[in-house]
């Protein structure tokens, strides 16, 4: 077995994680939303979410988590075996895409944008608006 088939079944290993992450987070989340499950970072406070808004956030979860392992995937195959200017550009937009999906599922999930501080616990108002 040589490097490159190795570089290839790491990525296609990836690819599959990636995938099932996504699948398995989709069914999961079924019956969490049902249950009422918040994780900490979801709960943003007293409020009683519906089922169908609960579930996008969990679900938004899982891909977020699939789309990172779909990119490294990508990255192991793309940089580690074919290493083209060709291939890095195709590369680069891949990585485009899906890290705008990424900031998108973000603000859908918690209402703030990745770089965006998380609001003050303390009650101050001018301290989170300021984050």
């Amino acid at each position: 077995m040589d490097f490159r088939h190795i570089i290839e079944t790491v990525g296609e290993l990836v690819d599959f994680a990636g995938v099932a992450v996504m699948v398995i987070g989709a069914l999961v989340s079924i019956p969490l939303a049902l249950r009422g499950y918040r994780p900490k970072k979801l709960r943003a406070g007293n409020e009683e979410l519906s089922f169908y808004r609960l579930y996008r956030q969990l679900l938004g979860r899982s891909i977020l988590l699939g789309l990172e392992l779909l990119v490294a995937a990508d990255i192991i195959k793309t940089v580690a075996i074919t290493p083209t200017f060709e291939s890095v550009g195709v590369l680069a937009i891949i990585v485009l895409i899906r890290t705008f999906l990424s900031f998108s599922l973000e603000l859908e999930i918690t209402g703030r944008w990745p770089w965006q501080k998380e609001p003050s616990k303390s009650g101050n108002p001018a301290k989170a608006a300021a984050g």
